[in-house]
C-alpha cells in the first residue's frame, strides 16, 4: 500500500504544471537573437527542418547557401572520439585522430576539485577543436543512485552537490575554449538495464533536490549551451519530449537558450518532440525529417514553432566559431599540455583506503615485488559498448611502476586471473548449454593454472602487488552489473596469495564500488586508482613509492554489501527481466530479442522491467546510511594520506542568518605528520527542528587545502542559506524551513571532526 500510495503521489507531482518561480538569468546566446531572425527570414521551411535532424552519424545540418556550418558533436565525455565513417559505427583508421583519454567520471570527482575539473573541460575541449567540433557529449552527470550502474564509472557522484560543482567547472572549461557542451543524460538516467524503455517514477522533490541539481547548476551557473535527452520516461513521457523537464523546468525555469539533442536513437515521436522541447533527433531523421515537414503543412505544427527550435540551434552556431574544414584534423589529437591535465587528475584521485605502514614502498634494499593481476597489463581506454578513447598511449599500471623504481627493486609478473572480455555479437546471441558448459571447464582449468603462477611468484617476493578490480568489459553502457563483487575469481586468488605471502598491497581499477570484504582484510594497504587514463600508471606509482601522497576521496558510499544500498535494501532494483538495449540495437542493426511488457495486473508493477520507483526518494548514497544509521565499509568522502590533519576552533560569522545571507564558517587545519598532502574538508549540515523531513546530513561545502608538514592554515567555507531550500511540492516552488542548524565539518561523511550550531531566522 505504501509503495502504491507512493506512484500515484509521484505521477501527480510529475503532471503538476505549477508556477515554480523563475531563475532571474539571461543566457549569453540570447545576444544572437537579432542576427538570428534575420537569418530564419531568409530560410525556407525544408532548410529549417533540416536543421532538426541528423544529416550524418555525428553529424547535423546546417545551411550552406547562407554559410551556416553543420555542427559536428564528438564524443566524450572523457576524450575524444575516433573518426568514424560518416553514416556507420566503422573507424576511418586514421593515425592522427588519436587522443588523450581522461581518467573517467568517478576518477575526476575523487579529486573533489572544481579546478581541476575545469581543467579537464579545458583539455577535452582543444583536441576537440584539433578535430573541427562543435558540440562535446559530455560532462555525463547523472547521480550514481546504484552501486551496479553500467555507467558509474562514467558519471561523477552519488551526491548532487559535489556533481554540481564539478559539472560547473568542466562545462566552463569547455565552453571558454570555443566548444559547447551537451550534458547528459537528461533526466534521470540512472541505471542501464532497460534505460531505452524504463518508466521512471519519483517524487519531484526528490527529482529536482536529487537527480537534477547538477543540470541545474551547469545551466543557470555555467550557461550550458547544449543538453542531451536521455533515453528512458520520466513520469510517463520519453525524456525527448518531456514537456515538464524540456519546457517548463529546462527553458522556463532555468533560461537555458541552447540546444537539446536527443541520445543517439532516443527520438519516439514527431508532434510531441517539436512542442515539447526537442532540437535535434540523432542520428536519424524518422521524426523530425520528412514526417515533420508534413505535419507543418498539414497545420499540425505551426511554422513559429520550427523558427523557434531552429533559433536554439543557431544560437549555438553563431556561439561557437566552425573550425574550417582545412584547419581540422592537421595534427595528433593528443597534445603534451593535454597529457599533463590527465596527469594532475589521476594524481589526485587516488583513493587510498588502508594503510598498516606499507606504504609508500620502501625501495631501500630493493625489494622482490611481484606483481599480480591481469589489471596491471590491461588498457581500460576502450571496451564495453559505448564511448571510448582511441588513445595515443595509456600507460599501465606495471609500466608505471617500471617507470618509476626503475632498478630500484626487482618486479616479476604473473597474470593471476583471466580478466572479463566484452563481446558485441554476444549480447545477441545466446550460447547453447552445452557452450557454456565447455566455456565453464576451460575457465577452471585456466583459473587453476594461473593461481599457481601467481601463487609461485608471490611466495619468492617481499611483498605484493595485486592489481585487480573491474574493466570496461565489466562496467559497461548498455547493462547494469549483476553484482559488486570481484570478477574473475579474484578473492580466491587473493586468499591463496595471502596464505604465502601476507604482505599485500591490492590496487583495484574499477570505476565502481566493489565488494571489498576479502581483499579489505587480506590487505595490508588498499587503494583505488579508477579508470584513469592516458597517464594513469604514472600517477599511481609516484603514489606507491611516496614521490605525492595519495589525495582523491571517494565520491560514492562502499556498502559492507550491495544489499545495504537504498533501492536494493527497498526493493526498487532491480525490475524484473532485462530487455535488449536500444544503442546496441542502433550499432548493430540487429532486432534483439525482447520480451513483453503487458502486465496481468497493477500489482504487478513492481515486477515490472520497464518501471523504475524512486520510493527511496532523496535517500541516496550517504543519505540513506546516516538517516538509517547503517554501517558501510568506508563513506562517502573517505580517503587517507601519507599525513594527519588536526581541525580545530570551528567558528561562523555569526549565530543567526536569514533566507537571504549567506553562512561564513571557518576553521584551522594543521598537517600535523611529515608529508605533504592535501586534506579534503567537507561541511555538511544537518537540521535540527525542520518543518519538513530531510536526510540526517547533506554535503553543502568542501576545499581541497594542501598543506605542508607543520603547516596550518584557516579555512574559510561559504554556505548561502539559499542553497539550503527545499522544493515545496504543494506551492510549486523553492521554499525556506528556516531552523536550527548544526554545521558539521570534518574529512568525510563518516568522520566528523567539528560541530557548530546556528540559527536560521
Amino acid at each position: 500500500m505504501i509503495q502504491r500510495a507512493f506512484i500515484r503521489a509521484a505521477i501527480f507531482a510529475l503532471l503538476l504544471t505549477g508556477c515554480a518561480k523563475q531563475m532571474k538569468r539571461q543566457s549569453a546566446l540570447l545576444q544572437y537573437d537579432k542576427g538570428i531572425d534575420g537569418i530564419i527570414e531568409e530560410m525556407t521551411l525544408a532548410e529549417k527542418i533540416e536543421l532538426l535532424h541528423g544529416k550524418h552519424m555525428f553529424v547535423s545540418a546546417g545551411v550552406e547557401r547562407l554559410g551556416i556550418a553543420d555542427m559536428k558533436y564528438t564524443d566524450g565525455p572523457f576524450g575524444i572520439r575516433e573518426e568514424m565513417q560518416p553514416d556507420g559505427w566503422a573507424p576511418l583508421g586514421w593515425e592522427n585522430d588519436k587522443a588523450t583519454f581522461f581518467p573517467t567520471g568517478s576518477a575526476l570527482a575523487a579529486t573533489w576539485s572544481p579546478e581541476l575539473a575545469y581543467e579537464y573541460g579545458v583539455g577535452m575541449a582543444r583536441e576537440a577543436r584539433l578535430r573541427g567540433k562543435d558540440m562535446l557529449l559530455g560532462p555525463a552527470i547523472n547521480i550514481q543512485r546504484i552501486p551496479t550502474g553500467g555507467r558509474t564509472f562514467e558519471y561523477l557522484s552519488e551526491d548532487p552537490f559535489l556533481s554540481s560543482r564539478l559539472a560547473v567547472g568542466y562545462t566552463r572549461g569547455v565552453q571558454d575554449n570555443g566548444v559547447a557542451v551537451c550534458l547528459k543524460h537528461y533526466a534521470l538516467n540512472s541505471q542501464e538495464n532497460n534505460r531505452g524503455t524504463v518508466n521512471v517514477l519519483v517524487g519531484e522533490r526528490a527529482m529536482r533536490e536529487i537527480y537534477l541539481a547538477p543540470f541545474k547548476a551547469a545551466v543557470v551557473e555555467a550557461d550550458a549551451y547544449g543538453v542531451m535527452a536521455a533515453y528512458n520516461k520520466v513520469g510517463g513521457w520519453w525524456c525527448a519530449e518531456n514537456d515538464l523537464l524540456l519546457n517548463k523546468i529546462l527553458r522556463d525555469e532555468w533560461g537555458f537558450a541552447g540546444l537539446v539533442v536527443s541520445d543517439w536513437g532516443g527520438t519516439h515521436s514527431t508532434v510531441n518532440s517539436i512542442k515539447n522541447g526537442l532540437n535535434v533527433e540523432m542520428p536519424g531523421k524518422r521524426f523530425l525529417g520528412p514526417a515533420l515537414l508534413d505535419s507543418v503543412q498539414a497545420g499540425v505544427v505551426a511554422e513559429e514553432l520550427i523558427n523557434q527550435r531552429a533559433r536554439e540551434i543557431l544560437r549555438v552556431r553563431m556561439a561557437i566559431k566552425a573550425v574550417p574544414e582545412e584547419e581540422a584534423n592537421r595534427q595528433m589529437t593528443s597534445q603534451p599540455p593535454q597529457q599533463k591535465i590527465a596527469y594532475a587528475v589521476a594524481a589526485k584521485s587516488i583513493v587510498l583506503l588502508k594503510n598498516d605502514g606499507l606504504l609508500p614502498l620502501d625501495l631501500a634494499e630493493k625489494p622482490a615485488i611481484a606483481v599480480i593481476g591481469a589489471n596491471a597489463v590491461q588498457t581500460v581506454a576502450l571496451g564495453g559498448m559505448g564511448a571510448g578513447v582511441k588513445t595515443l598511449y595509456e600507460v599501465t599500471p606495471l609500466q608505471g611502476l617500471k617507470n618509476r623504481i626503475k632498478d630500484k627493486a626487482d618486479i616479476v609478473y604473473a597474470q593471476g586471473y583471466e580478466p572479463a572480455e566484452f563481446s558485441f555479437a554476444d549480447m545477441f546471441r545466446r550460447k547453447t548449454p552445452e557452450e557454456l558448459e565447455q566455456r565453464a571447464r576451460e575457465k577452471q582449468v585456466t583459473a587453476q593454472q594461473l593461481t599457481r603462477e601467481a601463487v609461485q611468484v608471490a611466495s619468492e617476493a617481499d611483498l605484493v602487488l595485486f592489481i585487480g578490480g573491474n574493466n570496461r568489459a565489466v562496467e559497461t553502457e548498455g547493462s547494469d552489473r549483476k553484482d559488486i563483487k570481484l570478477p574473475s575469481g579474484q578473492d580466491d586468488l587473493i586468499r591463496a596469495i595471502a596464505h604465502v605471502n601476507p604482505n599485500i598491497v591490492t590496487i583495484l581499477v574499477s570505476g565502481a564500488p566493489n565488494d571489498l570484504d576479502v581483499v579489505k582484510s587480506v590487505s595490508r594497504a588498499l587503494l583505488i586508482s579508477w579508470f584513469n587514463g592516458t597517464e594513469g600508471g604514472n600517477a599511481l606509482a609516484d603514489v606507491l613509492v611516496g614521490n605525492i601522497s595519495p589525495g582523491g576521496r571517494l565520491p560514492f558510499t562502499i556498502p559492507l554489501k550491495l544489499e545495504d544500498s537504498p533501492a536494493f535494501a527497498m526493493g526498487n532494483y532491480p525490475q524484473g527481466r532485462k530487455n535488449a538495449d536500444i544503442f546496441a540495437d542502433l550499432v548493430s542493426e540487429t532486432e534483439a530479442e525482447g520480451i513483453s511488457t503487458e502486465k496481468t495486473s497493477a500489482d504487478e508493477i513492481y515486477n515490472d522491467p520497464n518501471t523504475a520507483i524512486y520510493s527511496e526518494q532523496s535517500l541516496v548514497g550517504y543519505r540513506w546510511f546516516d538517516t538509517k544509521n547503517r554501517p558501510v565499509m568506508y563513506p562517502f568522502g573517505y580517503g587517507l594520506t601519507y599525513t594527519t590533519f588536526a581541525y580545530a576552533g570551528l567558528e561562523s560569522d555569526k549565530e543567526k542568518y536569514g533566507k537571504d545571507d549567506v553562512i561564513t564558517i571557518s576553521f584551522e587545519l594543521k598537517n600535523t605528520g611529515s608529508v605533504a598532502a592535501d586534506e579534503v574538508v567537507q561541511a555538511y549540515v544537518h537540521r535540527k527542528n525542520p518543518a519538513v523531513e530531510w536526510p540526517y546530513k547533506e554535503l553543502k561545502a568542501f576545499s581541497r587545502v594542501p598543506l605542508q608538514p607543520g603547516e596550518s592554515k584557516v579555512v574559510t567555507l561559504d554556505i548561502p542559506v539559499q542553497s539550503l531550500q527545499y522544493w515545496n511540492e504543494n506551492v510549486q516552488a523553492w521554499d525556506d524551513d528556516l531552523c536550527t542548524i548544526e554545521l558539521q565539518v570534518g574529512a568525510s561523511a563518516g568522520d566528523i571532526k567539528l560541530k557548530k550550531e546556528i540559527a536560521l531566522r
